[in-house]
């Protein structure tokens, strides 16, 4: 297993396949950003099975494909199939925006993904046209149905909390998610470039406060997918909450995670510029043993914790360029 120099057991790997996406939420791509990688700097299908199987053999057991949008890349679905293919590898999921959902969703199933994680800020028409930029909701609402058709679950919804944007809107997601079995997932806003810093920070505590009572919400204690987040249910289990809270109540001393971008960066820690740039070693030549003593090495860089809120203006990189 790899271990950092903290102590903390790292085998959950978040892949990027592609910084594109055909949204542009508020809080992950700028307003006219065009600065996406070049398509001859992508790691190829190959070189990805190449680190990813270095990862497994190293004790990585989780690996979850996010973007950008994962699902614009052309051939994911094989790409997927050759991941779930790995010896070792116990869990392949995606993080996905929902708008491809409805035509990949049993393809993916087919090729090995076990579940999804889909964004979702609102129910409501208006709002998600003004977060995402488009009017997405029934394209997205449409993947959810083939996702649950197709068996991709447990389901989860990711809604980023926005102060005055979609705060009113949470009730109303416990009760679609209570309706349709979902879990939903609340998540504080990281301040990550301009766009993530401008769109407001509302402190996760206080709205589960009100979840809380409302819905008369318990602590559990198992993990549900080896993320960041901490889990309540109601008495019944017909309801979980996750709540991700990366300002209000960090999760540093139980990070497992790095984040390998579409280019081949390496970044060991979301919140502070730690990094390894893999693909010129992988282009010229490297050895799978010496892939994995860089792999090695790598970790011993990542970070005790993350800087947002001692230094929220740190990072500068987008969302969408390191990975979700």
């Amino acid at each position: 297993m790899l271990q950092d120099r903290f102590g903390r057991a790292v085998e959950y790997v978040r892949l990027s396949v592609t910084d594109r996406c055909d949204l542009r939420c508020s809080y992950c791509i700028p307003k006219g950003f065009k600065d996406f990688a070049e398509p001859d700097d992508w790691l190829t299908f190959a070189e990805i099975e190449r680190v990813i199987g270095a990862f497994v053999r190293l004790g990585a057991r989780r690996v979850r494909l996010t973007g950008g949008e994962p699902l614009l890349r052309r051939g994911v679905v094989d790409l997927a199939a050759r991941l779930a293919a790995l010896p070792g590898l116990r869990d392949l999921s995606v993080s996905t925006n929902g708008t491809q959902l409805a035509r990949l969703a049993g393809p993916l199933k087919a090729a090995g993904v076990g579940r999804v994680n889909v964004s979702l800020d609102s129910l409501r028409r208006e709002c998600m046209a003004e977060v995402t930029g488009c009017d997405s909701l029934p394209q997205v609402l449409d993947g959810l149905k083939a996702a649950k058709a197709a068996g991709l679950t447990p389901i989860k919804l990711n809604m980023v909390l926005l102060p005055g944007v979609n705060d009113q809107d949470v009730e109303s997601m416990v009760a679609f998610c209570i309706e349709h079995g979902f879990i939903l997932r609340l998540i504080e806003a990281m301040p990550m470039g301009d766009s993530g810093r401008s769109v407001g920070y509302l402190d996760a505590q206080g709205v589960l406060a009100r979840l809380r009572a409302r819905f008369d919400l318990r602590p559990q204690t198992v993990s549900l997918g080896g993320g960041p987040a901490r889990y309540w249910a109601t008495a019944d289990g017909r309801f979980t909450l996750g709540v991700i809270s990366p300002i209000s109540q960090h999760f540093c001393a139980t990070c497992n995670r790095v984040r390998l971008s579409v280019d081949g960066v390496l970044y060991m820690c979301l919140g502070q510029e730690e990094s390894v740039e893999l693909r010129p070693l992988l282009r010229a030549g490297i050895s799978d043993a010496d892939l994995q003593q860089v792999l090695r090495q790598a970790i011993e860089l990542k970070p005790e914790r993350h800087v947002f809120a001692s230094a929220p203006g740190k990072v500068v990189r987008i969302m969408a360029k390191t990975g979700g």
